[in-house]
Protein backbone atom coordinates (compact mmCIF):
# COMPACT_ATOMS: atom_id res chain seq x y z
CA UNK A 1 0.00 0.00 0.00
CA UNK A 2 1.24 3.23 -0.78
CA UNK A 3 2.36 5.32 1.89
CA UNK A 4 0.15 8.67 2.90
CA UNK A 5 0.72 11.50 0.47
CA UNK A 6 3.50 14.35 1.97
CA UNK A 7 3.94 18.05 1.32
CA UNK A 8 7.15 19.97 1.73
CA UNK A 9 8.33 22.96 1.06
CA UNK A 10 11.34 23.49 -0.87
CA UNK A 11 13.61 26.99 -1.78
CA UNK A 12 15.91 27.26 -4.64
CA UNK A 13 18.44 30.30 -4.28
CA UNK A 14 21.06 31.66 -6.79
CA UNK A 15 24.60 31.00 -5.17
CA UNK A 16 28.06 32.93 -6.07
CA UNK A 17 25.52 36.00 -7.24
CA UNK A 18 23.59 39.24 -6.76
CA UNK A 19 20.50 38.87 -8.78
CA UNK A 20 18.48 36.43 -9.80
CA UNK A 21 19.50 33.66 -13.31
CA UNK A 22 22.82 34.33 -12.16
CA UNK A 23 25.34 32.06 -9.87
CA UNK A 24 24.34 28.30 -9.71
CA UNK A 25 20.74 27.14 -8.41
CA UNK A 26 20.58 24.90 -5.45
CA UNK A 27 17.33 23.61 -3.86
CA UNK A 28 17.10 23.59 -0.26
CA UNK A 29 14.25 21.51 1.90
CA UNK A 30 14.84 22.82 5.22
CA UNK A 31 12.77 20.47 6.75
CA UNK A 32 14.06 16.47 5.67
CA UNK A 33 13.39 14.92 8.88
CA UNK A 34 11.60 11.35 8.33
CA UNK A 35 12.57 11.07 4.92
CA UNK A 36 14.89 7.84 3.72
CA UNK A 37 17.74 7.98 1.36
CA UNK A 38 15.90 6.60 -1.50
CA UNK A 39 12.90 9.40 -1.56
CA UNK A 40 16.04 12.04 -0.35
CA UNK A 41 18.01 10.67 -3.62
CA UNK A 42 14.67 10.82 -5.98
CA UNK A 43 13.80 14.66 -4.56
CA UNK A 44 17.71 15.69 -6.01
CA UNK A 45 17.11 13.74 -9.26
CA UNK A 46 13.14 15.80 -9.49
CA UNK A 47 14.91 18.80 -9.19
CA UNK A 48 17.45 18.02 -11.69
CA UNK A 49 19.87 20.49 -10.24
CA UNK A 50 23.42 20.27 -9.38
CA UNK A 51 23.03 20.04 -5.77
CA UNK A 52 19.96 19.59 -3.38
CA UNK A 53 20.71 19.76 0.16
CA UNK A 54 18.45 18.76 2.89
CA UNK A 55 18.66 19.65 6.42
CA UNK A 56 18.38 17.67 9.67
CA UNK A 57 18.91 18.10 13.31
CA UNK A 58 22.60 18.08 13.87
CA UNK A 59 24.52 14.86 15.65
CA UNK A 60 26.43 17.05 17.38
CA UNK A 61 24.92 19.33 19.69
CA UNK A 62 27.63 21.93 18.64
CA UNK A 63 26.51 22.53 15.09
CA UNK A 64 23.33 24.83 14.46
CA UNK A 65 21.98 21.88 11.67
CA UNK A 66 23.16 18.78 9.80
CA UNK A 67 23.35 19.04 5.77
CA UNK A 68 22.94 16.16 3.41
CA UNK A 69 24.40 16.84 -0.33
CA UNK A 70 22.72 14.98 -3.51
CA UNK A 71 23.45 15.27 -7.19
CA UNK A 72 20.96 13.87 -9.39
CA UNK A 73 22.98 10.75 -9.38
CA UNK A 74 24.53 10.32 -5.45
CA UNK A 75 25.15 11.77 -2.66
CA UNK A 76 28.66 13.92 -2.01
CA UNK A 77 30.02 14.12 1.79
CA UNK A 78 30.60 18.19 0.76
CA UNK A 79 30.03 20.70 -1.41
CA UNK A 80 30.36 24.88 -1.16
CA UNK A 81 27.79 27.01 -3.20
CA UNK A 82 25.52 24.02 -1.58
CA UNK A 83 26.38 25.26 1.84
CA UNK A 84 26.74 29.07 1.19
CA UNK A 85 22.68 28.44 -0.23
CA UNK A 86 21.47 26.74 2.35
CA UNK A 87 22.96 29.19 5.27
CA UNK A 88 21.62 32.30 3.22
CA UNK A 89 17.82 30.60 3.20
CA UNK A 90 18.44 29.35 6.62
CA UNK A 91 19.09 33.01 7.83
CA UNK A 92 16.59 34.17 5.38
CA UNK A 93 14.11 31.69 7.24
CA UNK A 94 15.26 33.19 10.64
CA UNK A 95 16.17 29.80 11.30
CA UNK A 96 19.52 31.02 11.95
CA UNK A 97 18.96 34.01 14.55
CA UNK A 98 21.97 36.36 13.03
CA UNK A 99 24.37 38.91 15.21
CA UNK A 100 24.97 41.80 12.97
CA UNK A 101 27.93 42.47 11.55
CA UNK A 102 28.88 38.45 11.56
CA UNK A 103 27.16 35.60 12.83
CA UNK A 104 29.01 32.68 12.97
CA UNK A 105 27.83 29.18 13.86
CA UNK A 106 28.46 25.53 13.21
CA UNK A 107 27.46 23.18 10.20
CA UNK A 108 27.51 19.49 10.01
CA UNK A 109 27.99 17.07 6.93
CA UNK A 110 29.44 14.17 6.23
CA UNK A 111 33.18 14.72 6.58
CA UNK A 112 32.41 16.40 9.82
CA UNK A 113 32.01 20.27 11.58
CA UNK A 114 32.96 23.64 9.46
CA UNK A 115 32.76 27.16 10.52
CA UNK A 116 29.96 29.06 8.78
CA UNK A 117 30.06 33.32 8.52
CA UNK A 118 27.12 35.07 7.71
CA UNK A 119 27.36 38.93 7.66
CA UNK A 120 24.54 41.14 7.36
CA UNK A 121 23.61 44.29 7.61
CA UNK A 122 20.42 46.27 8.60
CA UNK A 123 18.66 42.79 8.33
CA UNK A 124 19.86 42.41 4.60
CA UNK A 125 22.16 39.20 4.08
CA UNK A 126 25.60 40.58 2.33
CA UNK A 127 26.77 37.12 2.38
CA UNK A 128 28.16 33.92 3.44
CA UNK A 129 31.56 32.14 3.74
CA UNK A 130 32.53 28.34 5.08
CA UNK A 131 35.36 27.46 5.86
CA UNK A 132 36.68 23.59 4.26
CA UNK A 133 38.74 21.25 5.30
CA UNK A 134 42.61 21.21 4.77
CA UNK A 135 43.88 21.53 2.08
CA UNK A 136 45.65 17.82 0.31
CA UNK A 137 47.90 18.10 -2.95
CA UNK A 138 47.53 14.55 -4.44
CA UNK A 139 49.61 14.60 -7.45
CA UNK A 140 50.78 16.21 -10.26
CA UNK A 141 49.83 14.58 -13.83
CA UNK A 142 53.18 15.12 -15.64
CA UNK A 143 53.72 12.51 -18.58
CA UNK A 144 52.93 14.09 -21.44
CA UNK A 145 50.29 11.17 -22.79
CA UNK A 146 48.22 12.18 -20.01
CA UNK A 147 48.23 15.74 -20.97
CA UNK A 148 47.17 14.71 -24.45
CA UNK A 149 44.51 12.53 -23.65
CA UNK A 150 43.35 15.78 -20.99
CA UNK A 151 43.42 18.51 -23.98
CA UNK A 152 41.09 15.82 -25.87
CA UNK A 153 38.66 15.32 -23.25
CA UNK A 154 38.28 19.17 -23.44
CA UNK A 155 38.35 19.23 -27.12
CA UNK A 156 41.00 21.69 -27.11
CA UNK A 157 44.65 21.62 -29.23
CA UNK A 158 47.11 20.32 -26.33
CA UNK A 159 49.27 23.28 -27.00
CA UNK A 160 46.17 24.94 -24.68
CA UNK A 161 47.40 23.26 -22.08
CA UNK A 162 51.27 23.15 -22.58
CA UNK A 163 51.71 26.91 -22.99
CA UNK A 164 50.45 27.28 -19.59
CA UNK A 165 53.70 27.47 -17.02
CA UNK A 166 51.92 26.00 -14.10
CA UNK A 167 51.24 22.26 -13.02
CA UNK A 168 48.60 19.94 -13.82
CA UNK A 169 47.09 19.03 -10.18
CA UNK A 170 44.94 17.11 -8.09
CA UNK A 171 44.38 18.81 -4.58
CA UNK A 172 41.27 18.28 -2.67
CA UNK A 173 39.71 20.28 0.29
CA UNK A 174 36.64 17.90 0.77
CA UNK A 175 36.21 17.02 -3.04
CA UNK A 176 39.46 15.66 -4.60
CA UNK A 177 39.88 18.38 -8.19
CA UNK A 178 41.60 18.12 -10.96
CA UNK A 179 43.41 21.53 -11.95
CA UNK A 180 44.25 21.96 -15.69
CA UNK A 181 45.78 25.27 -16.10
CA UNK A 182 45.66 27.12 -19.37
CA UNK A 183 47.41 30.21 -20.94
CA UNK A 184 44.35 32.14 -22.49
CA UNK A 185 40.98 32.97 -22.09
CA UNK A 186 40.45 31.86 -25.79
CA UNK A 187 41.45 28.66 -24.64
CA UNK A 188 38.97 28.03 -21.87
CA UNK A 189 35.98 29.74 -23.49
CA UNK A 190 37.08 27.11 -26.86
CA UNK A 191 36.72 24.44 -24.58
CA UNK A 192 33.88 21.91 -26.15
CA UNK A 193 33.68 18.98 -23.17
CA UNK A 194 33.16 15.33 -24.03
CA UNK A 195 31.33 13.96 -20.80
CA UNK A 196 32.48 10.77 -21.03
CA UNK A 197 36.05 10.98 -21.65
CA UNK A 198 36.49 13.51 -18.76
CA UNK A 199 34.47 11.23 -16.17
CA UNK A 200 37.40 8.28 -17.37
CA UNK A 201 40.30 10.57 -16.14
CA UNK A 202 38.67 11.66 -13.18
CA UNK A 203 37.82 8.08 -12.33
CA UNK A 204 41.76 6.94 -13.54
CA UNK A 205 42.83 10.25 -11.13
CA UNK A 206 40.95 10.16 -8.22
CA UNK A 207 39.13 12.91 -8.84
CA UNK A 208 35.65 13.88 -8.89
CA UNK A 209 35.60 16.82 -10.92
CA UNK A 210 38.12 18.76 -13.41
CA UNK A 211 38.61 22.70 -12.83
CA UNK A 212 40.52 24.53 -15.92
CA UNK A 213 41.49 28.36 -15.37
CA UNK A 214 43.08 31.14 -16.51
CA UNK A 215 44.46 34.28 -14.76
CA UNK A 216 43.36 36.17 -17.95
CA UNK A 217 39.36 37.59 -16.27
CA UNK A 218 36.05 38.74 -18.36
CA UNK A 219 36.40 41.14 -15.28
CA UNK A 220 39.20 43.73 -14.22
CA UNK A 221 38.81 42.80 -10.52
CA UNK A 222 39.02 38.89 -10.74
CA UNK A 223 41.70 37.10 -9.93
CA UNK A 224 41.05 33.81 -12.52
CA UNK A 225 38.42 32.52 -14.92
CA UNK A 226 37.40 29.01 -14.07
CA UNK A 227 34.97 26.11 -16.17
CA UNK A 228 34.11 22.79 -13.71
CA UNK A 229 33.68 20.06 -15.20
CA UNK A 230 32.14 16.65 -12.75
CA UNK A 231 30.03 14.36 -15.21
CA UNK A 232 30.84 11.58 -12.88
CA UNK A 233 28.62 12.96 -10.28
CA UNK A 234 26.03 13.90 -12.97
CA UNK A 235 27.13 17.34 -13.78
CA UNK A 236 28.55 17.94 -17.35
CA UNK A 237 29.43 21.61 -16.20
CA UNK A 238 28.96 23.83 -12.77
CA UNK A 239 27.87 27.31 -13.06
CA UNK A 240 30.29 28.22 -9.99
CA UNK A 241 31.47 25.77 -7.63
CA UNK A 242 32.89 25.80 -3.94
CA UNK A 243 34.54 22.94 -3.55
CA UNK A 244 36.48 22.92 -6.60
CA UNK A 245 37.37 26.74 -5.62
CA UNK A 246 38.47 25.91 -2.18
CA UNK A 247 41.05 23.71 -4.13
CA UNK A 248 41.79 26.14 -6.64
CA UNK A 249 42.74 28.43 -3.86
CA UNK A 250 45.67 26.03 -2.07
CA UNK A 251 46.74 25.32 -5.79
CA UNK A 252 47.51 29.26 -6.53
CA UNK A 253 48.80 29.88 -3.52
CA UNK A 254 51.57 26.58 -2.98
CA UNK A 255 52.20 26.71 -6.50
CA UNK A 256 52.55 31.16 -6.66
CA UNK A 257 50.75 31.48 -9.27
CA UNK A 258 49.28 34.65 -7.16
CA UNK A 259 51.01 37.22 -4.91
CA UNK A 260 50.63 35.74 -1.33
CA UNK A 261 49.98 37.09 1.74
CA UNK A 262 49.37 35.90 5.41
CA UNK A 263 45.42 36.26 4.09
CA UNK A 264 44.93 35.78 0.42
CA UNK A 265 41.83 37.14 -1.08
CA UNK A 266 41.25 35.27 -5.03
CA UNK A 267 37.90 36.20 -6.88
CA UNK A 268 36.92 33.22 -9.53
CA UNK A 269 34.62 33.91 -12.38
CA UNK A 270 32.77 31.26 -13.27
CA UNK A 271 29.88 30.40 -15.61
CA UNK A 272 30.24 33.11 -17.69
CA UNK A 273 30.35 30.37 -20.79
CA UNK A 274 26.42 28.89 -19.28
CA UNK A 275 25.15 32.70 -19.36
CA UNK A 276 25.17 32.49 -15.41
CA UNK A 277 27.89 34.70 -14.53
CA UNK A 278 29.26 33.62 -11.02
CA UNK A 279 31.99 35.79 -8.53
CA UNK A 280 33.54 33.45 -5.62
CA UNK A 281 35.36 34.35 -2.97
CA UNK A 282 38.65 32.27 -2.07
CA UNK A 283 39.94 33.37 1.36
CA UNK A 284 43.46 31.65 2.13
CA UNK A 285 44.91 32.06 5.35
CA UNK A 286 48.84 31.20 5.52
CA UNK A 287 51.60 31.40 7.65
CA UNK A 288 55.33 31.14 6.46
CA UNK A 289 54.17 28.86 3.64
CA UNK A 290 52.39 26.99 5.48
CA UNK A 291 48.15 27.23 4.20
CA UNK A 292 46.09 27.44 7.82
CA UNK A 293 42.60 27.66 6.45
CA UNK A 294 40.68 27.61 2.87
CA UNK A 295 36.95 29.75 3.21
CA UNK A 296 35.17 30.18 -0.04
CA UNK A 297 32.01 32.59 0.14
CA UNK A 298 30.30 34.96 -2.20
CA UNK A 299 26.36 36.29 -2.67
CA UNK A 300 22.86 34.89 -2.94
CA UNK A 301 19.48 35.41 -3.88
CA UNK A 302 15.91 33.65 -3.61
CA UNK A 303 14.11 32.56 -6.91
CA UNK A 304 11.88 29.88 -6.03
CA UNK A 305 9.37 29.15 -3.02
CA UNK A 306 7.68 26.21 -3.47
CA UNK A 307 5.87 23.07 -2.27
CA UNK A 308 6.51 18.76 -3.16
CA UNK A 309 3.45 16.78 -3.08
CA UNK A 310 4.60 13.68 -3.32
Amino acid sequence: MPGEPRSLKFYQADVFSDRPFGGNPVAVVPDAVGLDDRVLQRIAREMNLSETVFVFPPTDPAAVAKLRIFTPTQEIPFAGHPVVGTFYILALLKRVPLKEPCTRVLQECNLGLFPVEIYSADDEILRVIMSQPQPQFLGRIEDVRDHFEIAQALGVAKSAIAAAKFPIEIVSTGLPTLIVPMRTLTAVDSITPHPQAIAELCDRFGANAMLVFTTVTVEPRSTVHTRVFAPAIGIVEDPATGSASGALGAYLVQNGVVQVNPTTDIIAEQGYEMERPSRILIRVESDDDVIKDIKVGGRAVMVVEGTLNF
